[in-house]
Formats: structure tokens, C-alpha cells, sequence
């Protein structure tokens, strides 16, 4: 890629082998953050995790990747997309390591804290790498797709190598897999991810971005520990307080700002708003579901980790199929609004068919039609989403916005779980420590969310009918988009700015 606004031709041998490296970064961050689920129990009895404590394996890895996703974001702006990439791997690496060697809680539960600083440097430079390299309209529509399949599909198969690894060879080998994997990885980015002239005129926002990182990570916190501990704990209490006045202090901050850290323009855009909030929502839904399917597998119909991998290979499949190779037709015909509209149904008819658990069920009736409108779901609404965002959006700029989009995913995911998993817990509890009617209430308040994400689509949206109609924000220069001589420098997918 190029700092000054070239667009590598989605044609070329350069850019599928950057696209086919990004995708792969995108599939094991995903694989990385699902694949723990199965092996739950297994590390539970082996390390001795309270279940209180248990939590803090999917939440300790969630809190640093979504609370520093804007951060690094920026960074890759301001100090190079590819140096980032590369440092993000390595740390990813050297924590993996760590994971699989951990001989107790601790160890691993900060070792998974340390893999979310690393994914957290690692996916806003392979996002904004991805958008910078693609111009808008066919061709990053086309690469958005494979991206978010590279998702679905990590997050989906997480579940199925979880199980074989747990059950076949040992539940630490879910975690030094990775080191290969990586090894790899890096290197194929010196033939595959150009040099880049970091920028020099601009410096990070220190203020800005430790004010809003620490309102992020305070929200994500006070959630998990009111999870495990409850909501009225002093802690709990404190940690939301944090939330509520240091992101109550960011826009004054940024407004002070000659170099904002987030440019509150980016909200401007009513598709952009509403693409965010949809990401938001639906990472939620989207982790707990493979969440609560797990341990309903596992634990009430008592299916071995390997088995319970199996059970999600169709989610993988159905989202995968749908992500690269639906979606972007499905736009480019109808709009965003209605590819997001039609995701959000899948939604809520999933989570509604998963509602219905029963003790004596079955994954056929029970589990298999819930997980297949809910991978439709996923397969039509991230790719959908990921092209509101990033439209319209200046290259130089392109770091901070897809920062912005992995942070409403992986905070959504961070919420979602430690909300459901909240009334999940105290539905249990008040019906004799039974599991099943907790999974059910869990579900049913996920079906809520999804119909009424709907609804706040559908007025946010309101009028909008073509394809994309994002606002080009006049922060930095218009990138020059030439791809089979669609749009010129300066040029939007509707005209020019």
C-alpha cells in the first residue's frame, strides 16, 4: 500500500496475495477468540478456575482487544499500518506461548490479556490495509466479503478445532497452534504488504486516546465483574462510574484537540451510525450464541468437546458462503439498509428457534435450524456493516475507521456475553440451579435486541435506497480509486465529492 492514495487493481497477483494474507489474519484473531469455549470445562477442572473466574479466559482476552482497537487503529495511521501488523503478531505469538505453557489461573488469565493487546494492534492494520488497497465499490465490497467470511468462519471452526484439539491432543494445543500459524504469516508480509512513509505531520492524541481507552475498558470491566459478582459490588459500581466520566470527558478533550485521535466527524453519516450500532448489537449476540450453544451441548446434552466442535461446522459453512459470496451481490442490488434489514431477521428467527432448548432436546430440532438463521445472519449483516463504515472515508483516515468498527464488534461481544451470561446465571439460579431455562431466557432477550435493532435500523435508514450513502468526511485527501475506471480522485460511489 501506498501513503499516497494508490489503489493496488484487485485484478493483480499483489493484491490476492495480500488479501489472501489478511483474510488469514482475520480467520485465526476470530478462531483465537471462540476457540476457548469448548475447551472451558476441560481447563476449569485442570487449572482449578472458580466458576466465577472462568469468565475472565473469554473476558480478559475481550477487554484490551476492544478497549485498544481505537488506539491502534490510529496508530497504524500515524506510524505505519505494516510495522504495526508485524509488532501485533509477534506479541500475539509470544502470549500464545504462554497460554499453553500457563500452570494456573493467573498465568493464563494475564497471558490472555496480553493476546488482546496484540489482536488489538493486529486487526485495525490488517482492516485498514484491506480498504486502503481496495477502492470503493465492487472491489472492496468483493474483499470486505472474503474478510468477513475469514470472520464468521474463524469464529465458527473455532468451535470445531477447539473440540478436536481438547479432546485428541490437549486443551493447550488451542493455544500453540497459533505460533506456526504466525510464523507463517510473518513471513509472507515482506512479499505481500508493501512499505509505507509513516506520517509525520500529525501526532497521536495521548490524551484523547488514553481518555477513551480507559472509558472502554472501565465499561468492559464493570459489566464482567457485575457478572460475576454483581451489579450493586462497590467495584461494579465504580468501574461504570469511569465509564460514564471519562466518555463524558472525551469530546471535550477532542474538541481541545488540533489532531483528535477520533474525528467526531466520522459519526456524522446516519449509515455510518447506523452500521456501528448494528456491529454493536450483533457482536453481542453473535459470541454468546456459540457461548451458550457450547456449554448446552456440553453440559445439559452432554456431547464430547470434539462432537460439540462438529455440531458448529454448518455455521461455519453458511456464514462463510454467505459472507463471500452473497452479500456483495445482495448490495449491489438492493442497498445496504436492505442487506442489513434482512441479516437482522435472520437474527431474531434464529434466536428465536434457540428460545425453544429442552433438557431432553436434540441438535437436529433443537439447535441446528437456530444456528443456520443465525449464520445467515452473521454472513449477511458484518460484510453489509464493514462497507457502510468504511465508505467514503479518506485513506489516511482508514486506521481510525476500521479501528472504530472492531471496537463496536469486540465491545458488543465483550457486553453482550457478561449481560446474557448475567441473566442466564440468575434464571438458573431461581429455577433450582437448572441450566436449560437460563439458555432459554438468555436467547429470548437476544431475539428482543435483534428485532429491536431492527426497528432502530429502519428509522435511522429512513428514505436511504442507494447502495451506499455515506458522507466522504474532509479529514486528510480523498484517496484515488481506480479500479476498471469506476470513480476518479475525489470521487465517491455517488458522485464527486
Amino acid at each position: 500500500m501506498k501513503t499516497s492514495g494508490e489503489v493496488v487493481s484487485a485484478k493483480s497477483p499483489s493484491a490476492n496475495g495480500l488479501l489472501a494474507l489478511l483474510c488469514t489474519v482475520q480467520f485465526v484473531l476470530f478462531l483465537d477468540a471462540s476457540i476457548v469455549n469448548v475447551a472451558l470445562p476441560v481447563i476449569q477442572r485442570e487449572l482449578h478456575f472458580t466458576p466465577a473466574n472462568l469468565q475472565w479466559i473469554i473476558t480478559g482476552y475481550a477487554l484490551t482487544f476492544g478497549s485498544l482497537l481505537l488506539l491502534g487503529g490510529r496508530a497504524g495511521d500515524l506510524f505505519g499500518r505494516r510495522r504495526l501488523l508485524v509488532a501485533g503478531l509477534v506479541l500475539f505469538a509470544v502470549a500464545s506461548l504462554t497460554c499453553g505453557l500457563a500452570q494456573d489461573s493467573v498465568m493464563l488469565i494475564v497471558s490472555r490479556i496480553v493476546q488482546g493487546i496484540g489482536s488489538a494492534m493486529i486487526s485495525p492494520a490488517a482492516l485498514s490495509l484491506l480498504t486502503g488497497s481496495n477502492a470503493e465499490g465492487p472491489a472492496r465490497n468483493r474483499a470486505l466479503g472474503f474478510w468477513q467470511a475469514a470472520a464468521a468462519g474463524g469464529g465458527s471452526m473455532g468451535a470445531v478445532f477447539g473440540g478436536l484439539l481438547t479432546q485428541y491432543v490437549d486443551w493447550r494445543a488451542i493455544f500453540l497452534i497459533n505460533i506456526p500459524v504466525v510464523a507463517v504469516m510473518l513471513a509472507a508480509i515482506p512479499r505481500t504488504v508493501q512499505h509505507e512513509t509513516p506520517t509525520t505531520s500529525v501526532h497521536l492524541d495521548y490524551l484523547g486516546a488514553s481518555t477513551i481507552t480507559l472509558s472502554i475498558a472501565s465499561l468492559i470491566f464493570g459489566l464482567s465483574y457485575g457478572e460475576q459478582q454483581g451489579f450493586s459490588q462497590p467495584v461494579t459500581i465504580g468501574a461504570l462510574a469511569c465509564f460514564v466520566v471519562f466518555g463524558a470527558v472525551y469530546p471535550i478533550v477532542e474538541g481541545r484537540s488540533t489532531a483528535p485521535m477520533l474525528p467526531l466527524l466520522l459519526f456524522r453519516d446516519r449509515t455510518r451510525r447506523a452500521g456501528l450500532g448494528t456491529m454493536f448489537i450483533m457482536g453481542g449476540i453473535a459470541i454468546a450464541n456459540i457461548y451458550f450453544v457450547s456449554l448446552y451441548l456440553q453440559r445439559v446434552l452432554h456431547f464430547q468437546p470434539v462432537l460439540t466442535g462438529v455440531c458448529f461446522l454448518p455455521s461455519a459453512l453458511v456464514a462463510g458462503l454467505t459472507a463471500s459470496q452473497v452479500t456483495r451481490r445482495v448490495v449491489k442490488r438492493f442497498g445496504v439498509k436492505f442487506t442489513l434489514l434482512s441479516g437482522l431477521a435472520s437474527m431474531t428467527i434464529g434466536q428465536w428457534w434457540l428460545c425453544h432448548l429442552a433438557v431432553h432436546g436434540t441438535y437436529w430440532l433443537n439447535v441446528l435450524p437456530g444456528l443456520v438463521f443465525t449464520s445467515l445472519s452473521i454472513g449477511l449483516v458484518f460484510p453489509a456493516a464493514a462497507i457502510g463504515v468504511t465508505s467514503g472515508v479518506p485513506l489516511g483516515e482508514q486506521g481510525i475507521a476500521a479501528g472504530l468498527l472492531n471496537t463496536s464488534q469486540m465491545v458488543g461481544s465483550a457486553v453482550g456475553v457478561a449481560v446474557l451470561a448475567t441473566v442466564a446465571s440468575a434464571v438458573s439460579k431461581s429455577s433450582h440451579h437448572s441450566l436449560t431455562p437460563g439458555y432459554r431466557v438468555s436467547y429470548a432477550v437476544a431475539t428482543g435486541l435483534a428485532a429491536l435493532t431492527a426497528v432502530f435500523l429502519a428509522v435511522q435508514l429512513r428514505g436511504r435506497k442507494r447502495p451506499l450513502d455515506a458522507v466522504p468526511i474532509s479529514v486528510g485527501p480523498a484517496p484515488t480509486v481506480e479500479v476498471d475506471g469506476n470513480y476518479r480522485a475525489g470521487d465517491t460511489p455517488f458522485g464527486t465529492a
